[in-house]
């Protein structure tokens, strides 16, 4: 039986509530779907806690400027910062691979009265999503695998307007570099900032954590 967390995030005057797994030792996948889609029990609980990277979104996503902008969140997981951008009425929708995140992303936009937010369970290597295209696409510490910054690029790139705003949270990871030369191969021209408001973050910071703020934009 899995386990639940239940915690409040504030951003400025606004409380998001969300429910999480208790932490990463929670397993569950009686009829095998996510080891169908090669998620090992090691790898299962990761979608269902909050990660630092994802306040670090989430804070950034409170302030970000949505008016008129179609928004994807590409491996949302949990999805806080989609949970955020729901109480600012944004247009946004959500992926992730893993097939427990939509069940996730319903609870949480119940225990806030939050408006349905789209969702497609998807890989990056899928080039047939019916997504569509978006002026801004947003995502946190998704480059923890060597192989992850092709197929995030170029999923990135099939899914984004051809005016467009790319945001990625990076927890000091080694791939970005590898990931930024493809989206500058795309045309994506980057900007990259280091977030500096460490106090606002509620989860736990390790000692090799250097949040990058990599933007990527298209004109």
């Amino acid at each position: 039986m899995l386990r639940f967390r239940y915690q409040t995030f504030e951003f400025g005057n606004t409380d998001v509530h969300v429910r999480t797994l208790r932490d990463r030792q929670q397993f569950s996948d009686p009829e095998h779907i996510a080891s169908k889609f090669g998620i090992s029990s090691a790898n299962w609980s990761l979608f269902g806690v909050i990660w630092a990277s994802g306040e670090v979104l989430a804070n950034l996503m409170f302030e970000h400027e949505i008016e008129g902008k179609r928004i994807l969140e590409v491996g949302c997981g949990i999805a806080l910062a989609s949970l955020v951008l729901n109480t600012r009425l944004a247009d946004i929708t959500t992926t992730d691979y893993h097939p427990k995140a939509e069940e996730f992303l319903r609870e949480n936009i119940n225990l806030n009265n939050g408006r349905k937010i789209p969702f497609v369970r998807t890989g990056w290597e899928d080039d047939k999503t019916n997504l569509g295209a978006f002026d801004l696409i947003i995502g946190s510490d998704l480059l923890y695998e060597r192989g992850h910054a092709n197929l995030l690029a170029g999923f990135i790139h099939q899914h984004a307007k051809q005016t467009s705003e790319i945001i990625i949270i990076d927890p000091g990871r080694n791939n970005h570099n590898s990931f930024s030369r493809n989206m500058n191969a795309f045309g994506y021209d980057l900007t990259q900032t280091t977030y500096n408001k460490i106090e606002q973050l509620t989860q736990p910071i390790r000692g090799r954590d250097n949040f990058r703020i990599l933007r990527y934009l298209r004109c």
